[in-house]
């Protein structure tokens, strides 16, 4: 799964930046159920494109901190 020609649903997620990361890991699952909401504090390094996941990127609170999208 390394090509993007993979992708199907929703992409990103823009409106959940500043939303807490469990509910929106939540929405995102709900909202594109081929994907995998994973949640990522900032400054931890992640590797390997997958269409099938969604690193939710949260501040030491646990607050979105940039869009996620699948990758």
């Amino acid at each position: 799964m390394a090509s993007e020609d993979c992708i199907q649903g929703k992409t990103s997620w823009p409106e959940l930046v500043g939303v807490d990361g469990k509910v929106a890991e939540a929405t995102i699952e709900r909202e594109n159920p081929l994907v995998n909401a994973v949640i990522v504090v900032e400054g931890v390094a992640v590797i390997g494109f997958r269409c099938d996941r969604v690193w939710v990127r949260v501040d030491k609170d646990g607050i979105v901190s940039k869009v996620p999208s699948i990758g």
